[in-house]
């Protein structure tokens, strides 16, 4: 069962499988997520999710429970 993943705010949708790393979604999809350790430590590569829970995309993995999920990606420029 695949899910169809949008990222906003480009409004740009991929298609994925549950379990697949948001990160390598995002990545087949063209889209940027800024990382920091690749630990979920630094909180570089947080987004959240449609029902508005934060993860940090370097270790959270698309979730199997919905067939649709919105991805709120926001680059904070510090980092």
């Amino acid at each position: 069962m695949s899910i169809k993943v949008c990222f906003q705010p480009d409004n740009i949708t991929v298609e994925a499988e549950p379990g697949e790393p948001i990160l390598q979604v995002a990545e087949r999809a063209g889209v940027f997520i800024a990382t920091g350790c690749l630990m979920g430590s630094c909180h570089a590569c947080e987004v959240e999710l449609d029902e508005g829970q934060a993860v940090c995309a370097c270790i959270s993995s698309i979730p199997g429970d919905k067939p649709e999920l919105t991805i709120n990606i926001y680059e904070d420029p510090v980092w």
